[in-house]
């Protein structure tokens, strides 16, 4: 038995906060979320407006 799997979520959600640092709100950081593990909501996406 592993926990191989659980370390590798934990290392990308870590390297998704070190990224994401400065961010205000919590649907921006969910996108970033979703772009680094490679499975995005392109419907979500096609939503936002850059500023």
């Amino acid at each position: 038995m592993s926990n191989g799997a659980t370390e590798a979520i934990n290392n990308l959600v870590k390297r998704v906060k070190r990224a994401a640092f400065g961010f205000t709100r919590f649907r921006n950081y969910r996108i970033r979320s979703l772009l680094y593990a490679g499975k995005p909501n392109w419907d979500l996406l096609a939503t936002i407006t850059p500023r």
